[in-house]
């Protein structure tokens, strides 16, 4: 018994993997409209918008454009959009 506690021989470990992470709710929901604004353009040339700190990815737009875009993808850090107006 002294053993098991501090780990020693005949101790069992278990790890389980991604328990530790978690990632907090997204503040956007998919098919959900926003307005923002895009403040810079990604290395793929793509738009990059924050809606409240999530970053966005918005084909076909240039810093300074003041869009509505609809979530079309959601991933674990980021979200990517489409402009539904201008």
């Amino acid at each position: 018994m002294e053993n098991e506690r501090r780990g020693g021989e005949g101790a069992v470990r278990r790890f389980q993997r991604g328990r530790g992470k978690r990632f907090p709710p997204k503040p956007v929901e998919l098919g959900k409209e926003y307005d923002v604004e895009v403040r810079e353009v990604s290395k793929r040339g793509d738009g990059v918008a924050r809606i409240q700190g999530l970053v966005t990815f918005i084909p076909n737009v240039k810093p300074g454009d003041r869009v509505r875009v609809r979530i079309t993808r959601i991933g674990r850090k980021f979200a990517e959009a489409e402009v539904v107006s201008r």
